[in-house]
């Protein structure tokens, strides 16, 4: 089981490569509609966005167990919360990547007596989950950070010298909002593993919300959206401190 774990974590590292060549296409493909003599460059932009999301469901074959392993994994941590949110988002990615399994089966003939539209609504449907939990566990891990900051003497004077040689900030904006702002602000700044997860995670809420019609935006915010998250995933792949643990 880890030699097939470290395999497909291996190719975890070209599906994010692939991914973000797929949206970066995406999105030269939106910002060049209109241009008449830029046809053919689209048509190309095209063929290739398909084939990287190909690629990308072959990449994915064995993101279950993974996801599996890592509900396993998450079951046993003692903070009951993050267990919650980290467990029910693993258990949604698990399903989702079975959904996209059967999509990929159907698409090169293996299978052929599926709704496509069904399966990949479901899809999308459990990717948001994945999502929102994802979500919900950065903002609690936040919430726990700013705890710890208002507990920290030290840092209470800085705050309290941040409020008070900002005065014309406090005409605009509420200073308790002020210090909440401030408390996030540097609690973010200490541990930018938390903020980029949470960049990451709101971006590609933009995907399934656009793809289950709740908030329709369009094909160049989800090609932009999908190309900065995949570009945050490819910087915690290669810098592993930068990647949020649990």
């Amino acid at each position: 089981m880890d030699t097939f774990i470290k395999f497909t974590n291996q190719s975890q590292g070209r599906d994010r490569i692939f991914r973000a060549t797929q949206y970066a296409c995406a999105l030269s493909k939106y910002l060049l509609r209109n241009s008449s003599g830029r046809k053919e460059l689209v048509a190309k932009l095209k063929s290739l966005e398909s084939n990287m999301s190909a690629g990308r469901k072959l990449f994915r074959l064995g993101n279950t167990v993974n996801s599996i392993e890592a509900a396993k994994r998450t079951m046993q941590l003692s903070d009951p919360v993050l267990c919650l949110f980290l467990t029910v988002a693993n258990i949604n990615r698990a399903l989702y990547f079975i959904c996209d399994n059967v999509l990929w089966a159907r698409s090169v003939g293996l299978i052929n007596d599926i709704n496509k539209d069904r399966w990949s609504l479901n899809a999308s449907r459990y990717y948001l989950l994945s999502l929102v939990m994802g979500l919900t566990r950065d903002v609690y891990v936040i919430s726990q950070l700013v705890v710890q900051r208002t507990r920290d003497k030290h840092f209470q004077q800085r705050l309290n010298r941040h409020l008070s040689d900002s005065p014309e900030v406090a005409e605009v904006v509420i200073p308790q909002l002020d210090a909440f702002l401030f408390l996030v602000f540097e609690s973010l700044k200490t541990h930018p593993a938390v903020a980029l997860d949470m960049l990451k995670n709101i971006c590609d809420l933009f995907i399934p919300l656009d793809r289950l019609g709740i908030y329709q935006s369009n094909a160049g915010v989800v090609g932009f959206c999908g190309l900065i998250s995949s570009l945050l995933g490819i910087v915690t792949l290669i810098q592993p401190n930068l990647k949020i643990k649990p």
